[in-house]
């Protein structure tokens, strides 16, 4: 065999074995995940169980919740801050060992008006010592307005949380996690992103309760 035709043999055998080799590591990161294993690396150490829980949930965001999206690199989110009923200034550190599904909504936002009943019905029903639904108010005029319009809807089971300037919003834009209201987020117990959906949701439905059970750890019912 003439040696220019054994170099052209021998380039095309490398060339096959190359893609085979990596046709072999696409099959594996497919099976033992070390796609995902990679992505993690870049998300906080505190923000890891995060990830893994958002890995855990994703198969149940269907149904009513089905525009939830579990967090692929989950972020901290415990320096975002408001104020409660009484004006104090709190922030995400406050519910440190909880999990929270913070919602963003405002008295001109009909969707964040229509699903807030829901909103206080889930409260109701799995509202306790390990889960809070913080709704935030972000209406900048008339701060009185949401406290009257919550009044007079009957929304009891929620507390009054509100940020007057809406810097809550636009920190939540900047990070990517706010596109629109209402906004709505799924944040465990050390403070970390576990899913997020931008507009409205039926939370006292029977798969966002599905959902929140999981992310607690307990069974649904």
């Amino acid at each position: 065999m003439p040696s220019d035709t054994r170099s052209f043999a021998k380039k095309r055998l490398l060339v096959m074995l190359l893609g085979g080799l990596a046709g072999v590591v696409v099959a594996l990161a497919g099976i033992y995940g070390i796609g995902t294993l990679v992505r993690k690396s870049d998300v906080p150490e505190a923000c890891r169980p995060a990830a893994q829980l958002a890995q855990t949930l994703r198969p149940l965001a269907r149904g009513e919740v089905a525009a939830l999206a579990p967090a692929k690199s989950p972020i901290p989110l415990s320096a975002i801050a408001f104020r409660d009923g009484d004006g104090k200034e709190r922030t995400l550190a406050d519910w440190k060992g909880r999990t929270v599904l913070l919602n963003l909504w405002a008295t001109w936002c009909a969707p964040c008006k229509k699903e807030m009943p829901a909103l206080d019905e889930l409260q109701k029903k799995l509202g306790g010592a390990d889960f809070e639904v913080v709704a935030v108010n972000i209406d900048t005029r008339n701060p009185e307005k949401a406290k009257t319009w919550l009044t007079d809807t009957g929304i009891a089971s929620l507390a009054y949380y509100a940020d007057n300037s809406a810097k809550i919003f636009q920190e939540l834009k900047e990070k990517g996690r706010a596109f629109g209201m209402p906004t709505t987020i799924l944040i465990d117990r050390n403070g970390c992103e576990v899913a997020t959906l931008a507009g409205p949701a039926e939370w006292a439905s029977g798969d966002a309760i599905t959902f929140i059970q999981a992310a607690l750890g307990k069974p649904s019912n």
